[in-house]
């Protein structure tokens, strides 16, 4: 037979413990979700991505092709795809390879040449019901004060801008849409935000001042943490208990 002291002092333990093991599971639980919850509100932009190319490699442009004026020799690159911000565009998929792109433009006195790599992306990008052309290469031969806009519009009309400067379609591809927002959950479109001249959204810019965009917010995160800190507390006071 049990001893009744021993079963008396083990059961006020027993219905101790379980309520802070039900207390922490609950806490884990709420974090998980709240942290699934931030995660569940990244987003892309479905845009086309202005690129510089440096002999070797591909460099974000920082400034839009209506403002940048290459130089004799450049290489620029467009990439159209869905990406969170500059950090994790797409970059075009042909290397920036002057040589070989204007091989076959020789040079000319009063003019420059740019090479161009345009690259519409892949199926997965495309807006509903569209189908991405197949990736290209172009020797424009401009006038040396040319800009990039005005260089690509030698080899690959018709382009369409919206109002802020924003390139929106290359070859007329995409039909419709600029910029648009896409949902993390289900890849539908947004109505989009405004966007810089330089094709960066301007959620991006505003996240360049400290916001990360597509995580969790300071404010959930300090809640999270109250949240815990007062689970603690609770395991605490209750181990004096005992």
């Amino acid at each position: 037979m049990r001893n009744p002291v021993v079963a008396r002092l083990q059961h006020p333990v027993a219905r101790l413990r379980n309520p802070v093991v039900a207390l922490l599971a609950a806490l884990v639980a709420a974090s998980a979700v709240l942290l699934g919850a931030g995660s569940a509100e990244a987003a892309g932009y479905r845009y086309w991505s202005f690129w510089d190319g440096n002999g070797k490699n591909w460099e974000y442009a920082t400034q839009g092709p209506s403002l940048l004026r290459p130089d004799d020799g450049a290489v620029q690159g467009f990439r159209f795809a869905v990406s969170e911000d500059s950090g994790d565009a797409a970059q075009p998929r042909r290397a920036p390879d002057f040589g070989a792109i204007c091989a076959d433009t020789p040079a000319k006195d009063g003019q420059k040449r740019v090479a161009l790599v345009i690259d519409p992306g892949t199926a997965a990008n495309a807006p509903d019901g569209e189908k991405p052309p197949a990736p290209r290469t172009a020797c424009a031969q401009v006038a040396p004060d040319a800009s990039s806009a005005e260089a690509l519009a030698s080899v690959a009309k018709p382009l369409r801008y919206d109002s802020s400067a924003m390139l929106c379609a290359i070859s007329g591809y995409p039909k419709s849409g600029c910029g648009e927002q896409v949902s993390g959950e289900d890849g539908s479109a947004k109505p989009t935000p405004s966007t810089t001249a330089s094709g960066r959204t301007a959620d991006e810019a505003d996240n360049d001042s400290g916001d990360s965009g597509g995580g969790p917010s300071v404010g959930l995160l300090i809640g999270i943490g109250a949240v815990l800190l007062l689970g603690v507390a609770a395991v605490v006071q209750a181990r004096r208990r005992r």
